[in-house]
């Protein structure tokens, strides 16, 4: 049997480290995000988990006192060159938090909010792409007859949703997402785990989570971190069923996180 050929490498991450004065919160982490797949972040708080995310579109820019070193490869272009547009780079790798933001504005407005500082839209008309964008993050359904109010009388779940649409607006290369789902009910967590899967095929998607669960049956591949150490990068079945590494079972069968 002709095996599957390799995925294309997206980003590659070599050597990453985060210091403050007196504590390390990145130990030279090194790890590659692949096309067309989920690739989770999984470990218990403070191991590093957000800090490497933010480093992936230089936010972590926006926190003083810190010094990083190593190198995060868009292509063949190091993201913390000199020459980097930020805000290309940040349409290019996409964010959404773990506290929905809905600008207190329409829903279709927050939606166009981000076309503001593009120099072309892309094919499609405004209203196509609005569309299109709700679908993907299975939102269209709830608010195609609402476009017009306020998105900040949606309900949490639905706020998320937007938050990913609105992002998705730009086209970016690869999403980010930093424990997107903190704080919503089941349903909204099913729902915004079903946009992930359908997404992965034209983007890879980041996905730092605190519940392993979702890990488990969400992701392509998890990255377990410890202390600012990539302890384990496997293939989600293998890392949750024969972890190589003591502290890995330790933490996915529950013993500590």
């Amino acid at each position: 049997m002709t095996p599957p050929p390799a995925l294309q490498e997206m980003l590659r991450v070599e050597a990453l480290s985060v210091k403050t004065k007196n504590a390390t919160l990145l130990d030279r982490v090194s790890l590659n995000v692949r096309e067309r797949e989920i690739l989770s972040i999984i470990g218990p708080a403070g191991s590093g988990k957000t800090t490497f995310l933010r480093c992936l579109n230089r936010l972590i820019d926006l926190e003083g006192g810190l010094s990083v070193s190593g190198k995060v490869l868009l292509g063949e272009q190091d993201v913390f060159d000199d020459a980097v547009d930020l805000a290309a780079l940040r349409r290019r790798i996409g964010m959404v938090f773990a506290l929905p933001t809905p600008l207190p504005l329409s829903i279709r407005d927050n939606l166009r909010l981000g076309l503001r500082f593009q120099k072309s839209s892309g094919p499609g008309t405004l209203e196509e792409r609005i569309e299109t964008c709700l679908r993907a993050a299975s939102l269209w359904d709830e608010v195609k007859d609402r476009l017009g109010e306020s998105a900040q009388k949606l309900s949490g779940g639905q706020q998320q949703r937007l938050c990913l649409a609105r992002t998705l607006m730009v086209r970016p290369e690869i999403l980010l997402l930093d424990e997107p789902c903190s704080g919503l009910d089941p349903i909204s967590t099913a729902q915004i785990e079903e946009a992930l899967q359908s997404l992965k095929d034209q983007m890879p998607v980041v996905l730092v989570t605190n519940n392993v669960k979702q890990a488990s049956r969400t992701s392509d591949r998890t990255a377990f971190f410890l202390q600012g150490e990539l302890v384990e990068l496997d293939d989600t079945g293998r890392l949750f069923t024969a972890p190589r590494d003591p502290r890995t079972a330790d933490y996915v069968s529950g013993r500590f996180g």
